[in-house]
């Protein structure tokens, strides 16, 4: 697979030629590699950017709810470090219950292999992949764009890479969302930590995670196990940095992990998108946290970047295609109608959610431990055979409860 060729220069002996990638992606993890895979498989040049290393850390849970399951490419063998069929659910550390089900609610992977393997995949399909390449900017117009059907994608050590569509998947704080003008009305701050510990502390929370709903509004933390090692979390709304992290101070201390060194504590910024943010800017599309798409409630941002990178990297094609900028103009409309009409509505709802929790997480925490339609419903979710967005459209207690709780 070759990409598109042009030649430029004022004269013969100046010629030379150029070469003009399809679509290029910035940003190689879940969002910007199932960009890549969907426009190589549609027999497209693609090249892969990604500024780090493969494998490098990203902070995350790991949880891979049905809904991400269900948007890998043919063949993925999900990396599992445990699969959950129970979930232990606390108010601030009070009123602990476990619930548990007779299949697996979903299953954790380990972010570094997990993207990795996804990059492999994207490769295979005729992706081509850059690492230690970190791109300083995008550009539509002037001396660097040698005609209109053409994005240029400069690099941080001057060198500029063609395109005929870019697809910025380039995380939270993205450059490429930068230039198309999304704007973020939730900033939340989550930390965490990756904590080995004894064989029988990890046999004592295999198959089974926590969720405990934290003392600032919003917020909640988790201990996720995978094989020798637990990753113990919180999140919460960002400025609220000194009781965040106080939070997990306790949080840990009372799951009597503090005796034990983590092997690595991170912190991130997770935003997600205003209504009105926009999803593309002429030939360029954001996908995944550069859009600032993640379920505003949980934050749960894997599902969210594969399906939307998925969608990108499809309309990506697209928009490589278009002969002229209202065409292109129409195909990047396409693709932010098909964002809006899945994951916009589940966004929504979650929106919703995190308001009533935010307020009444008590009343959330009673339903999820005593009320057995609350927990199918949890159930049905993390398994991917029903939606927040669903199931407040197809249950009228479920959307007149969530009106009444709004108010």
């Amino acid at each position: 697979m070759s990409s598109e060729k042009s030649t430029g220069g004022n004269d013969m002996d100046d010629e030379r030629t150029v070469e003009v990638w399809d679509v290029v992606v910035v940003g190689a993890g879940p969002a910007g590699a199932s960009a890549a895979y969907a426009a190589a498989v549609a027999g497209r040049s693609v090249l892969l950017l990604e500024k780090a290393e493969l494998p490098r850390y990203k902070t995350c849970g790991g949880g891979i709810i049905g809904p991400s399951r269900d948007s890998l490419p043919p063949g993925f063998e999900l990396p599992l470090k445990d699969r959950i069929n129970a979930v232990t659910f606390s108010l601030n550390g009070k009123y602990t219950r476990t619930r548990r089900s007779r299949n697996t609610l979903f299953g954790l992977i380990n972010r570094p292999e997990f993207d990795a393997q996804l990059v492999e995949h994207a490769q295979k399909a005729g992706a081509e992949l850059r690492t230690g390449a970190t791109v300083s900017r995008v550009e539509q117009h002037g001396s660097a764009v040698p005609d209109r059907r053409t994005v240029a994608v400069v690099l941080q050590d001057g060198e500029t890479v063609l395109a005929r569509s870019v697809v910025g998947a380039d995380g939270s704080a993205s450059r490429i969302g930068a230039h198309v003008g999304v704007k973020m009305d939730q900033v939340d701050l989550g930390l965490e930590a990756e904590i080995p510990v004894p064989q029988a502390v990890a046999d004592d929370w295999r198959g089974r995670v926590l969720i405990d709903w934290g003392p600032m509004p919003g917020s909640y933390g988790w201990v996720f196990p995978k094989d020798d090692t637990l990753t113990v979390g919180v999140i919460s709304a960002r400025g609220e940095g000194a009781a965040t992290k106080r939070y997990l101070e306790d949080f840990i201390g009372r799951l009597g992990l503090a005796g034990f060194e983590p092997a690595i504590s991170s912190g991130h910024l997770t935003r997600c998108r205003a209504d009105d943010s926009p999803l593309s800017r002429g030939r360029v599309l954001v996908c995944g946290d550069a859009a600032g798409l993640l379920e505003p409630w949980t934050r749960e941002g894997i599902s969210f970047a594969l399906r939307s990178g998925r969608l990108a990297g499809e309309w990506a094609v697209r928009v490589s295609e278009a002969h002229d900028a209202v065409d292109a103009r129409r195909q990047a409309l396409n693709y932010a109608f098909a964002i809006k009409a899945g994951l916009g509505v589940e966004m929504a709802v979650g929106k919703r959610m995190l308001t009533v929790f935010s307020r009444k997480p008590g009343l959330l925490h009673a339903a999820l431990t005593g009320f057995r339609p609350a927990w199918n419903a949890f159930a049905k979710i993390t398994r991917g055979t029903s939606s927040l967005g669903e199931l407040v459209r197809t249950h009228p207690v479920a959307g007149r409860a969530l009106s009444r709780l709004d108010h």
